[in-house]
């Protein structure tokens, strides 16, 4: 479940708020030498500024590469290029931007909700079996779901906070 949590926190911390943060070019892939890679192999990223992401490319021949995959995610940005450098000004969010990413945070937060939950669902069948096995007793059984049950609630809550938070930092001018 812990994982489940790192997982969802790594892939909201992707979405775009009003300001620059390295983290959202985590997903975008380029395919360069016959595979595809993430940015931060091909490249220095950082943000000198709130507003603005600066792509230091390695490869000179990889720069118009990072640049049509930076414009083909949907990230809603236009990258511009000089020399091996690809700067990212990230514009304020329209209110209409702001309820999508909102719809797609949710949708994120309900992905991770399902995860733990598949995982409340294994343990316990894997506690049916125990029982069947007759390696737990019944009393066992049922201590060790009311602490399952318990995990499952503190990690959902975990998420639905997480989520929160996120929506707040979207939702701000």
């Amino acid at each position: 479940m812990d994982k489940s949590i790192q997982s969802f926190k790594k892939e909201i911390s992707t979405l775009r708020t009003g300001r620059a943060n390295a983290s959202m070019l985590d997903t975008i892939k380029v395919d360069v030498y016959g595979q595809l890679m993430p940015i931060n192999q091909l490249a220095t990223i950082s943000v000198p500024e709130a507003r603005l992401i600066s792509i230091q490319v390695w490869d000179k021949s990889n720069v118009n590469l990072i640049d049509s995959s930076i414009k083909k995610s949907d990230l809603g940005v236009n990258p511009q290029i000089d020399g091996q450098t690809v700067r990212i000004r990230i514009p304020d969010l329209t209110e209409e931007r702001r309820k999508d990413l909102i719809k797609v945070l949710k949708t994120m937060a309900e992905k991770g909700k399902i995860s733990i939950r598949n995982i409340r669902r294994e343990a316990n069948e894997d506690l049916k079996k125990k029982l069947k096995d007759k390696t737990i007793s019944e009393d066992d059984n049922k201590k060790f779901e009311k602490n399952i049950q318990t995990l499952t609630d503190q990690f959902i809550s975990l998420i639905d906070k997480t989520t929160q938070d996120k929506e707040k930092e979207i939702s701000q001018l």
